[in-house]
């Protein structure tokens, strides 16, 4: 059974390298190359654990166990990219850049180690394999358990919190899809070392249990399956029209709260209000999210005159505080401008000194590029704490006595 296991995993995970491989010619970036590597380390390390390869590699090198060594280094390699990836998706540059550090020295001194103790096994005069029914060898329980708790315990519990965390937040519904299948794989990659350490206590407790390696390989083929397709939906689950529709309510929907409050400070913009209703949005959501997302753009167009430049700075200082990444940092600034600006329009009171339009972030990819953004300055207008205290510290400086320009001003 592991054989076929095995095998299948091996195959999905060359065709799922050599597609993402393909896209990197085509679109280079960063985090699509960490992917690149990890999933070609990921195929190759499942293809060195086929029975059959492994047993071959064994007699040609001469060396017992090299198959296994080899297997685990794939296994090292694509749960450090998946790591590395993901904390620059949810942390700041500068402190992702020194955890992946970290995370590349601490998996490199522990694979050392590892092979270390595979050369030492080379030394003995009845060979051993690196199994759990060898597990009563001090150096074979050492090995196992540096690999286990490292290569599938460590990372993968930060993996799990990374992803799902993550995909709270996470503006683009490919991307969060993705990250929850990750997030389920890697825990299921856990319960692959939970099991694994089961049975090293067992053995050392002197029983003899079995089915170990049946197990193994189903827990392994379930994760390993469910992070390549995670790892990999943001490349190809947008080019799925069937979902298009569900994906184009689902932002209609997320971009209501922003909506409808620029909407009620500004009436005059909302072009068809029979789009209020969820029947006819559903008709033609198309129309739909495209008429609201340019209800968006033209509210804040309107809103300019009321976007005071200390916004910036006093929301930024806020979501740099707050830990934030670089485009949540943005999201919750932009958001708070937005915020801000609407009360101030409700008082009539335009900005002392307007936010400079060309300040403005301009998110990448077209329209789909903005319809994500959108929803994420939405997501914090509606629920970061940044915003509210943006409004709490604007509103408290207002009733100071700071000197305020009535809209009739700027006219004259």
């Amino acid at each position: 059974m592991d054989t076929v296991l095995y095998t299948l995993c091996a195959v999905a995970g060359w065709i799922a390298c050599g597609y993402m491989v393909r896209l990197q010619r085509r679109h280079p970036s960063q985090a699509r190359r960490a992917i690149c590597l990890g999933l070609g380390a990921f195929a190759a390390g499942i293809s060195f654990a086929i029975p059959a390869v492994a047993t071959a590699i064994d007699q040609v090198s001469g060396l017992p166990n090299l198959a296994k060594v080899m297997s685990h280094a794939g296994a090292l390699t694509i749960s450090a990219n998946a790591e590395i990836m993901l904390l620059h998706f949810a942390l700041p540059p500068a402190t992702a850049a020194a955890r992946a550090r970290r995370w590349i020295w601490v998996t490199a001194c522990a694979f050392l180690v590892m092979v270390g103790l595979f050369v030492y096994t080379l030394t003995y005069d009845d060979p051993v394999l690196l199994t759990v029914e060898y597990a009563t060898d001090p150096v074979v329980t050492a090995y196992l358990l540096i690999f286990l708790l490292l290569g599938f315990f460590a990372y993968c519990f930060d993996i799990t919190r990374l992803c799902w965390s993550f995909a709270k937040i996470c503006g683009r519904p490919w991307l969060r899809r993705g990250l929850r299948i990750t997030a389920v794989g890697a825990a299921f990659a856990l319960l692959y070392s939970t099991n694994k350490i089961a049975y090293l206590i067992a053995y050392w407790a002197g029983y003899q249990p079995t089915g170990e390696r049946q197990i193994a390989a189903v827990l392994v083929t379930i994760g390993a399956l469910l992070i390549t397709i995670g790892l990999t939906m943001p490349a190809w689950g947008p080019t799925l029209r069937i979902t298009r529709r569900w994906e184009d309510y689902h932002s209609y929907r997320r971009l209501e709260p922003l909506w409808r409050d620029l909407i009620a400070a500004l009436p005059e913009l909302e072009l068809d209000p029979t789009l209020r209703q969820r029947l006819v949005a559903v008709g033609d959501i198309d129309y739909a999210l495209t008429r609201r997302v340019a209800e968006i753009r033209d509210g804040r167009l309107a809103l300019r005159p009321y976007t005071d430049v200390s916004v910036t700075a006093l929301a930024g200082q806020l979501a740099e505080q707050a830990g934030l990444t670089t485009e949540e940092r943005q999201a919750a600034v932009e958001a708070a401008h937005l915020a801000c600006a609407l009360r101030r329009h409700g008082a009539g009171l335009v900005a002392a000194v307007p936010q400079p339009a060309d300040e403005l972030h301009r998110p990448d990819g077209g329209y789909a590029g903005e319809v994500a953004w959108l929803i994420l300055v939405t997501d914090a207008y509606a629920h970061s704490p940044v915003v509210a205290q943006t409004l709490a510290a604007t509103g408290e400086l207002s009733a100071q006595g700071t000197p305020q320009s009535a809209a009739g001003d700027a006219l004259r």
